[in-house]
């Protein structure tokens, strides 16, 4: 028994000066060994990380023991003080199934009032008959309880039951307001576990409520650099993305990025997790400059944490090379694509899965490049790849392509076909690759020759959804395109759109261009429809064969300066 529990009650002690045993001494010694025994409260339960390749842990909730003071002279929380804290990056304090957080109890004058609440039942408990004692005592909640029900939820939480494990998720809020009260700071983790319960389940509106209230509790009662809010906050900022809420996400993810930083460090790996959400807020909110900042900081932070060798980079570096071909900045994408093979080359038996998105990226760049121009041609770029020794030439193809594009396919295809067993979700993703690139070198036949090869291999996949729909393979946007325009980055533009309307052949070309519907000014609608004839896109397949769509459509956004305010 700790010394807290040890001290003699006061009550005790006056009843000791009753001549003889009494009812009244022997009632109030049980209380104060009750009291004593609610004090040893493990409280042990942990936050689940809403990405499962998060780093973060911490220990426990412990704290002092009933009635003591703290250092600014609050009342903490009762709790057995013979049980040491968990204290982050140790043994004790890992697990291994999902990472989780929690954090010292704060000081709070509202644990003896709980306290009070429960003591006409222990009383009760105390005068009754041992059977009407025994079902009074199963009427208050402990933490073995709310220890149990955890348990339950966690294992069908690991399985993905996920709807086996919201009913313990919601039972374990339950148990927890009983015990604590309902803003207790012992909710945070239980309701951001229900939280992502709900958020994994496609309930975004009822996970938004759960986190938003673990995001107050844990701010009333720790304040705003409190550890215990890292998760919540992750959690919110992930759903109001997830709904499209991007000012929202970008804002409470950001949030959650600068106390990540706060506490762990600037480069700490598990911000990763949290850049994921903020980078697609941004991007989806055409603030590319900082899209742009926090790719790079992705990879820097991979690159602190493991290595510029390691594997874990290849992903970030990835979606870094995406971002810089979808903004057209293809010598830089395909720069990135080659470093990423560099370290995927050398990560041995997980070598052939890592080089194949690398090695379609180069070729992507080198077909995008030809087909749609280059955003960077005011600077000079030396090609890493071409240098790598894969190939050296630099004769082009009639339509301006790269022949190092196609050998790059190839090799992925020899890749892939080497793999044991053969993945057919990739080496569909790939065959279409390559009709993609005969297909914008005017090589028709051949590019639906691979086409019917990828449908094919789709289908024993699983699922043809990539070849049902007409996919985009050039297209140059007009120069006032919000995606090319030096007004992005201006607070003096105003946007306008067009909304085009044609038929995509079966051989990708594209006829029959309309407009739909615009505010933008005749001259601009006049330069995205030549844009629009210009594109080139891989046609539908239908039982494997390509076939005529009709009713495509394709909506541009234009910026023009404001007009000057007389």
């Amino acid at each position: 028994m700790s010394a807290a529990a040890a001290a003699p009650d006061p009550g005790v002690r006056c009843g000791r000066r009753l001549p003889g045993p009494s009812r009244r001494v022997r009632l109030r010694r049980s209380l104060s060994v009750r009291c004593a025994e609610a004090r040893q409260c493990t409280d042990a339960l942990i936050g689940i990380a809403l990405h499962a390749t998060a780093t973060a842990a911490s220990g426990a909730e412990h704290g002092g023991t009933h009635g003591a003071r703290r250092a600014h002279g609050d009342v903490a929380a009762p709790r057995h003080t013979d049980i040491p804290e968990r204290v982050p990056g140790t043994a004790r304090g890992r697990l291994r199934v999902l990472p989780f957080l929690t954090a010292r109890r704060a000081p709070t004058v509202a644990a003896p009032v709980r306290a009070l609440k429960r003591l006409p039942l222990i009383v009760a408990a105390a005068l009754l008959t041992p059977a009407a004692a025994l079902a009074v005592a199963e009427l208050v909640v402990t933490d073995a309880d709310r220890l149990a029900v955890y348990r339950e939820f966690r294992t069908a939480f690991d399985a993905h039951r996920y709807s086996d494990a919201l009913p313990l998720a919601t039972k374990l809020v339950e148990l927890t307001e009983e015990q604590y009260g309902a803003s207790d700071r012992a909710l945070v983790n239980p309701l951001c576990n229900l939280g992502t319960t709900q958020y994994r389940l496609g309930d975004y509106k009822h996970a938004e409520d759960s986190y938003v209230r673990s995001v107050k509790i844990a701010a009333d009662t720790g304040g705003n650099g409190d550890r215990l809010l890292l998760r919540p906050l992750h959690g919110l900022g992930a759903t109001y993305y997830a709904t499209r809420q991007f000012e929202d996400a970008n804002v409470t993810l950001q949030r959650a990025l600068d106390l990540s930083r706060n506490l762990d460090g600037l480069l700490n790996p598990g911000q990763l997790t949290i850049l994921g959400p903020l980078i697609g807020s941004l991007v989806s909110l055409e603030r590319h400059s900082e899209a742009d900042r926090e790719f790079q900081y992705a990879v820097r932070v991979a690159e602190s944490a493991w290595g510029s060798t390691d594997p874990r980079v290849v992903r970030p570096v990835d979606r870094y090379a995406h971002w810089l071909e979808h903004m057209g900045r293809y010598p830089s994408a395909r720069a990135q694509y080659a470093r990423a093979l560099t370290v995927g080359e050398g990560a041995g038996t997980r070598a052939a899965r890592l080089v194949i998105e690398p090695l379609l990226g180069i070729a992507r760049t080198y077909r995008l490049e030809a087909t749609n121009g280059n955003e960077e041609e005011g600077a000079q770029y030396a090609d890493p790849f071409a240098q790598s020794g894969f190939g050296m030439t630099s004769e082009r193809s009639p339509r301006g392509l790269n022949p190092d594009g196609e050998k790059a396919l190839l090799l992925a295809l020899q890749t892939i076909d080497r793999m044991r067993p053969v993945d057919h979700q990739v080496r569909g993703k790939t065959l279409m690759e390559l009709g993609d690139w005969y297909l914008c070198a005017d090589q028709t036949d051949k590019s639906l020759a691979r086409y019917r090869e990828a449908w094919k291999e789709l289908e024993q996949a699983g699922s043809t959804a990539p070849l049902d729909e007409p996919r985009q393979l050039a297209y140059r946007a007009p120069a006032s395109s919000v995606t090319r325009s030096p007004l992005a980055e201006r607070t003096n533009a105003e946007e306008h759109s067009v909304e085009a309307t044609f038929t995509v052949t079966r051989d990708g070309h594209v006829t029959n261009v309309t407009t739909n519907s615009s505010d933008a000014s005749t001259g601009q609608q006049r330069l995205v429809l030549v844009a629009v004839k210009r594109a080139r896109y891989a046609p539908r397949l239908l039982n494997g064969e390509p076939a005529e769509t009709q009713g495509v459509t394709l909506m541009e956004k234009l910026l023009t300066k404001k007009p000057r305010q007389s």
